[in-house]
C-alpha cells in the first residue's frame, strides 16, 4: 500500500541526481516509472523510492536493479493508472 506520493523535487534530492539523471535510468530500466497523477502531474510511491534506495546502498548491481524495478512495477496493481 501507498502511503505517499514523491514528487520529482523530492526525488532528486533522496537520490542526490539530476532530472535527466533519473529518466535515463527510468529509460534503461533502473528506476521505476513515474505515476500520473494529473495531466501535468507525476510521481513516483514511497515504498519504491524505499527499496530502490536501500538496494543502491546495499550495492546491488545493475540487473539486480532491473530486476527490482520489474517486480515493483508489475506489483502496482490498481493505482497503476490512476
Amino acid at each position: 500500500m501507498i502511503s505517499e506520493i514523491h514528487r520529482l523535487p523530492d526525488v532528486l534530492t533522496t537520490f542526490g541526481v539530476s532530472r535527466s539523471h533519473i529518466y535515463q535510468q527510468v529509460k534503461d530500466g533502473l528506476f521505476v516509472k513515474p505515476i500520473r497523477l494529473g495531466k501535468r502531474a507525476v510521481g513516483w510511491p514511497s515504498n519504491e523510492i524505499s527499496t530502490l534506495l536501500s538496494a543502491r546502498i546495499a550495492g546491488q548491481s545493475n540487473e539486480q536493479i532491473k530486476s527490482l524495478v520489474s517486480s515493483l512495477e508489475s506489483s502496482r496493481g490498481s493505482y497503476e493508472n490512476l
